[in-house]
């Protein structure tokens, strides 16, 4: 069996919980400590990010022995388990979007379909393939509208189950497009190609993508104000062009994504080899191989709990208990993640895909 490096899971936990934090904080009321929500609104679209180049990366250790030993026919079998794979996890989430529309694994799951035409693609090739969307993106909304069905007050997408609503939805101005999207997930399968035993290439990774985290950061914020001249309706409206918010993932937001994901990966790596018997990280560790069953019980169980407790005070909660509640839950997931591993190999959901998939 190959050495699993722990640093991905750890980091595809940090992921997760911010995730979880993020969507609390969006579905139970962000209003509150102006503190507490700007800590937390560093995460949004953020921790999502992270999630889908990490998947890029979990593909490319699927992919690297066949592709370096020009297995064919290893490829293919590995192929046919990214396709099942995609297919489950675009049922999955399409199962449950009635009541989590900001869904991601139903996108999640074409990502994967458009990475199974890459896999055999060069560094270059990969590269050119992550960065054209990104770039291309700007220009498709000269074409068509991008708030074309939204209600952005309620964040209900209208005409979501009509045929031309989907596929606008899935492609274009959902949540979490395929365009520009995919390039995180096509993106962290390049970064996962590379050698990521080696500690030389891994802190160069984390310089650079640091480095660049906050030249975009500082760029973004520069530029805003200089061109709005102190006028806030001016900054307001640029925020959404060159602002570093998901929506809608214009490239100073994309390209962003990807930085903070490399840094937050390598700095994993780093610190899961260098600390790799300290309690916190393997709790960690444990916690980021059951990330898709967290996913979706942060939805499910986190939010329902809520819900079923007071749903007229859905959206109302002040960002205070929305986070501390996201960080209760949170921890609860790290405490069942350790208990469930010491007597199975994997979580409930990830159980059920390793069965279907096999």
């Amino acid at each position: 069996m190959k050495e699993r490096i722990i640093g991905i899971d750890i980091a595809r936990a940090l992921a997760v919980i911010g995730m979880i934090i993020v969507n609390f904080k969006i579905v139970l009321g962000e209003n509150g400590l102006s503190w507490v929500k700007s800590l937390a609104g560093v995460l949004d679209g953020k921790a999502a990010a992270t999630f889908v180049v990490l998947a890029g990366v979990g593909l490319a250790l699927m992919t690297n022995s066949a592709l370096r030993t020009h297995d064919s026919q290893q490829l293919k079998r590995t192929r046919k388990r990214i396709a099942k794979r995609a297919l489950f996890l675009f049922i999955v989430g399409l199962s449950y979007i009635t009541i989590w529309p900001a869904d991601i694994l139903h996108f999640y799951g074409l990502y994967m379909l458009v990475m199974l035409l890459l896999l055999s693609s060069s560094d270059k090739v990969l590269l050119i393939s992550a960065f054209l969307p990104i770039l291309i993106y700007p220009f498709l909304l000269g074409f068509w509208d991008y708030e074309k069905a939204w209600d952005f007050e309620t964040l209900h997408y209208l005409d979501f189950w009509t045929f031309n609503g989907f596929l606008r939805n899935l492609f274009f101005n959902g949540f979490h497009p395929v365009i520009p999207w995919t390039s995180f997930m096509i993106f962290g399968f390049w970064f996962g190609k590379q050698d990521l035993k080696s500690d030389k290439f891994i802190k160069k990774a984390f310089w650079s993508s640091s480095i660049a985290f906050v030249f975009i950061q500082f760029l973004s914020y520069a530029t805003i104000s200089f061109i709005s001249g102190g006028n806030e309706q001016t900054a307001s409206e640029l925020v959404d062009i060159i602002g570093t918010n998901p929506m809608p993932p214009f490239p100073m937001y994309m390209f962003n994504g990807m930085a903070i994901s490399i840094a937050i990966l390598s700095a994993c790596i780093l610190l899961g080899k260098r600390f790799s018997t300290n309690r916190v990280l393997l709790a960690l560790n444990k916690t980021g191989q059951l990330a898709l069953t967290f996913y979706v019980a942060h939805v499910i169980i986190g939010m329902g709990i809520i819900e079923a407790i007071n749903p007229e005070k859905m959206g109302n909660y002040p960002i205070e208990f929305s986070v501390a509640y996201a960080l209760l839950f949170s921890i609860l997931c790290v405490f069942f993640a350790n208990y469930l591993l010491k007597s199975r190999e994997n979580g409930p959901l990830e159980w059920i895909m390793k069965r279907i998939i096999g």
